[in-house]
């Protein structure tokens, strides 16, 4: 990739005994939405601090706009724009205090690049007297999006933004930021939620703080080869142990009220497992083929 927004190249970080990242290097272009897919402890964060060079990575290389992480730290805090997990404002200002404030840091004005945030900061102006503590999570969220873009960054880190806010909040901070792909901003988002993958241009799957794919979040669902069936029954405990005893099957996991079960395909019939089902004391089982999702993709790998 000629000249990428973000590269990073075999970087590691440890904490004492525990490796956050190991040996990870990917490149995103600019103008991306590029997605980082994992649970909790997988090394997004730690990867994410080390890029917005709040941390120094143990061994490897990392660049942002072609500036190092390390060499040039300065330059790229004036160039990024960086929202934390934890909401990190100013919780007994006010929300236009707040952005004045960041603003201010970066030599700009609210005024300046107003047109960069207006779409988001319209929903949050009317509490624009209201303390930053007062505010909803929802609320919360727009203002430190507005404060992390009012100095009209080149890239902006955004790490687990909607954990822990509302669905309707959820849904319109990824409108925001497929408007902000327009201003040809690169944005890396990470999150736990992994719906959220099919919203990204790219994704990369890591656990353990290793990358295991990325790619397009359809084509890592096409690249799934196995048989997949969601199944239901009164007994929903019972169920994945029983699955997890049936000859054939390669994974079971749990989906809400449903097991989701893979296995090599044309081995399984649906009839044998019902009368099996049946067997073991099972009532009102339902099973149908379904689609794989991100989750069902990301859990297949884990098992790999």
């Amino acid at each position: 990739m000629e000249n990428p927004s973000i590269l990073v190249r075999n970087i590691s970080r440890s904490y004492g005994t525990v490796k956050a990242l190991d040996d990870i290097s990917f490149e995103v272009p600019k103008g991306e939405l590029f997605g980082f897919i994992g649970p909790d402890g997988a090394g997004k964060t730690t990867l994410f601090r080390i890029l917005a060079t709040l941390v120094l990575p143990d061994k490897g290389v990392a660049s942002v706009e072609g500036l190092d992480v390390v060499k040039d730290f300065k330059k790229i805090r004036k160039i990024l724009g960086y929202m934390p997990g934890r909401f990190s404002l100013y919780m007994d200002l006010s929300v236009e205090e707040n952005l004045s404030f960041y603003a201010t840091i970066f030599g700009t004005t609210i005024e300046q690049n107003y047109d960069l945030i207006k779409d988001i900061y319209c929903q949050i102006e009317p509490f624009k007297t209201r303390r930053a503590g007062n505010l909803s999570g929802g609320m919360k969220q727009k203002l430190a999006l507005c404060c992390a873009l009012i100095h009209k960054p080149a890239v902006i880190f955004l790490d687990e933004p909607t954990t822990g806010v509302d669905a309707v909040s959820r849904v319109e901070f990824w409108e925001m930021l497929r408007r902000l792909k327009e201003s040809n901003i690169t944005i890396m988002v990470s999150t736990p939620y992994m719906d959220e993958a099919s919203l990204c241009d790219r994704v990369a799957l890591i656990q353990d703080g290793r990358i295991m794919k990325i790619s397009k979040p359809e084509e890592i669902i096409a690249d799934y080869r196995f048989q997949l069936w969601a199944v239901r029954s009164g007994k929903s405990f019972e169920l994945l142990k029983d699955l997890h005893k049936y000859p054939g099957v390669r994974s079971v996991q749990a989906f809400g009220q449903s097991a989701h079960i893979a296995f090599e395909k044309s081995i399984l019939s649906m009839e044998d497992l019902h009368k099996y089902l049946i067997q073991t004391g099972h009532e009102n089982i339902e099973i149908e083929e379904i689609q794989p999702n991100i989750e069902d993709c990301f859990m297949e790998l884990m098992i790999q």
